[in-house]
Parts: structure tokens; sequence; C-alpha cells
């Protein structure tokens, strides 16, 4: 995926200003940055860029609040069977569809709300079942905003390990600094539509972080 100087308005108002960035295959990125910094719209602008290669997982999660978990995250293949092949799953899931759910499921400590409704579901299994369906898109490329935020530190490492696992790259947008610095290759960090910095983890310090984080 790759940006060339491209910016991003909303009336006069711009929220991305002039950016270069190039993600290549293999690396899993963080956006950090406060609300407002301009993550959600920058994620937005790379998966248009990547659309037939990415999965996005958006922040307000996306999901059909009165089917099951299981059917949200069947969601994810839908483009990749006709249209009589989806209404009969939704009435009667088949059994190979059923097993490769459910197996994802259980990885998301999703498997005794299968069939649920996800109305039903508190905010943390509402996003894990986000996180579902853009798995099992199995797409190379995730792009998340905020996929963790409503899980505890050690299921967002978790998580994110497993989202990593599955792809070949990912950019993930997140607040959590500790995330960040331990999980992952590079880290962004954007303020008021501008990169500040784009530093290897390694390379990254806990101050320069917490700077973001600053009032001005």
């Amino acid at each position: 995926m790759k940006l060339s100087g491209a910016t991003l308005s909303y009336g006069k108002q711009q929220v991305i200003a002039p950016v270069h960035l190039e993600i290549n295959p293999g690396e899993h990125v963080a956006l950090v940055g406060r609300s407002g910094a301009g993550k959600s719209s920058l994620l937005n602008m790379l998966y248009q860029q990547a659309a037939e290669r990415a999965a996005l997982c958006p922040q307000s999660y996306g999901l059909v609040a009165p089917l099951s978990v299981y059917h949200n995250i069947y969601m994810g293949q839908l483009p990749r069977h006709n249209a009589l092949y989806n209404l009969c799953n939704l009435l009667r899931p088949w059994a190979t569809r059923r097993a490769e759910v459910a197996e994802l499921a259980a990885e998301l400590g999703l498997s005794d709300k299968l069939f649920s409704a996800v109305a039903e579901l508190s905010g943390g299994q509402q996003q894990r079942t986000a996180i579902g369906r853009a798995l099992y898109q199995q797409a190379p490329i995730f792009l998340g905003d905020e996929p963790v935020s409503s899980v505890d530190p050690l299921q967002a490492k978790l998580l994110i390990e497993l989202i990593q696992s599955r792809h070949q790259s990912s950019v993930i947008a997140l607040h959590n600094k500790q995330l960040a610095l331990s999980c992952f290759d590079r880290v962004i960090g954007l303020d008021q539509g501008k990169i500040l910095f784009d530093l290897s983890g390694d390379a990254l310090t806990a101050a320069q972080l917490d700077a973001l984080y600053v009032d001005a």
C-alpha cells in the first residue's frame, strides 16, 4: 500500500495533510495519537487504496445485531458465494462453513456464543465478533480501527498476535502505548492529520509516545 502526497478534507477542513506513506508486505504497523488526530481517516484512505486485498475492522464494528455471532463472522466471505448459497446458509448453516467459523470463534473465546444474537453480547464480545468477520475474509492485509479497545490488556495482546499471525501485513490504530511498543514492527505517530514520526518499534521510546498525548 502506498500513499504519495495524498490529502483528505471535509469541506474546508483538512483532516489529513499531504502524506507520503508506504506499507510493505510483512510489516505490522501501529497508528497512534490522540482522538481526532487522523488515525481513522488515514486507515480509510489506505483501505480505499487496497480494498481488494484488505479486511477492514471499523471502530463501529458494523455488525448486524439481530443475527448470530456465526452469521456475522460468516459475512466475511459473503462475496465468495452466490446469493442462493448465502440464503441457504442463513436458514441452515452449511456444515463446512459452520466448522470453519466455530474453529475461529473458539480462538476468539466465543464458542459458547456462536448462535447468540450479537445484540445480546457485551462490548468486548461484539468487538471480537467484528475481528472474527475480518479474519474470516482471509485477506492478506488487516486494517483495524481500535479493534481491541473493549477488552483487557492481556486479551488485547493475544488478539493482536492472532491478527498478525493470520495476515501478511496489518495497520492498526490504537491508544494502548504498551501494545504499540511491544507488538508492532513500526509505529506511526499522528497529530492534527500530520505524521510526526514513523519509527521501528525498537527505535521508539515511551517518552516519544507520551509526547503525542500532551496538550500543546
